[in-house]
């Protein structure tokens, strides 16, 4: 998922604390499927209600929430449209991928292999049109905007960010830097502490990407930028080139610089079946159509409690979780209110 361009591109830790009052939009598909990947049990079975209803995403975004609230952060979340008719070979392919691993996984569960189904499990994860109706409104009574994009999520954070409707455009994908983010923020929503095979576990920070340095670092521009990603694959042309990595590509790009020449000596040496300029295009060519103010609200408590007792949370902590909003708001409050909700 997304382009495969980490190796090449500058990244460094900050702190948590170096993003307070920045307004972020959050790549919503993203960050629901990592809290879907992640948040579940030791056999890999997702966190569920007592009528089987899965709620791994509503327990991501209630605490991770909290913690980016507690820390100054302002998070926009931005749903994804209709993806665009390039985009339907990689749908299939995932398709594809998933029904391999609920094989593997029902095969690993007869055999009570914890392990394959833990591993198989997160796999098979899909994101439904219920599980996004529950995440908005959960989002909603957390007084936290959302925006839903008329196509890729990605897109319109990204652009929102370039247009400095927010600070940065925050995802698990380096797709976002295509589309000229000025900052990219990963890790945001991610736990603090992820834990090894070998039973260790290691902290996790935010990583920031900052555009300029990338293009600085790689002695190319946006447009090459695009192109490299193209020649290693994108969602909209999976699997890129064969045969050519992340280090090869940056080297062709430097070395023939504009896209016409970069594929004219491509098509002389490779076979592709993908047009390259439609693929350029989604990427160079998106525009925002949100014109809206983002406008934070102050949580309703009330319907955040009624909301996660409906799905059996436990009552306690809703009410531990709902006393850190009520001690933020306060906070604000002497602060004057419309500086935060």
């Amino acid at each position: 998922m997304g382009v495969q361009i980490s190796q090449i591109i500058p990244k460094k830790e900050i702190e948590i604390s170096d993003l307070k009052g920045k307004t972020i939009a959050i790549d919503a598909y993203v960050t629901l499927y990592q809290f879907l990947t992640t948040i579940r049990q030791p056999d890999g079975t997702p966190l569920q209600d007592k009528s089987g209803r899965i709620t791994s995403h509503l327990s991501g975004l209630f605490y991770r929430n909290l913690n980016l609230l507690q820390e100054g952060i302002k998070p926009v979340y931005i749903f994804d449209g209709i993806p665009p008719e390039l985009k339907q070979q990689e749908i299939e392919k995932r398709k594809e991928a998933k029904k391999i691993a609920e094989q593997k996984y029902a095969e690993a569960k007869l055999k009570e292999d914890i392990e394959a189904m833990r591993k198989y499990s997160g796999r098979t994860v899909k994101i439904t049109d219920t599980i996004i109706q529950e995440s908005k409104e959960l989002l909603t009574a957390l007084g936290i905007p959302y925006i839903q994009a008329p196509s890729e999520g990605e897109a319109e954070a990204a652009t929102l960010a370039r247009i400095g409707k927010v600070y940065a455009a925050a995802s698990q994908d380096y797709d976002a830097l295509l589309y000229a983010t000025p900052y990219l923020i990963r890790n945001l929503t991610s736990a603090r502490r992820k834990k090894l095979p070998s039973g260790l576990y290691i902290d996790i920070k935010p990583e920031l990407i900052e555009f300029q340095k990338v293009l600085n670092k790689l002695n190319i521009d946006r447009d090459q930028l695009i192109c490299l990603a193209i020649l290693v694959g994108t969602d909209y042309n999976p699997g890129g080139i064969k045969g050519i990595g992340q280090k090869r590509a940056l080297e062709i790009i430097q070395k023939y610089k504009y896209p016409i020449e970069i594929f004219k000596y491509i098509s002389s040496k490779f076979n592709f079946i993908f047009d390259w300029q439609e693929v350029f295009k989604q990427f160079h060519e998106y525009k925002s159509e949100y014109i809206e103010n983002i406008e934070f609200k102050k949580p309703d408590q009330e319907k955040i409690k009624q909301l996660l007792l409906k799905y059996d949370f436990s009552e306690s902590r809703i009410d531990s979780g709902l006393q850190k909003l009520k001690t933020l708001s306060e906070s604000k409050k002497q602060k004057g209110l419309s500086d935060f909700f």
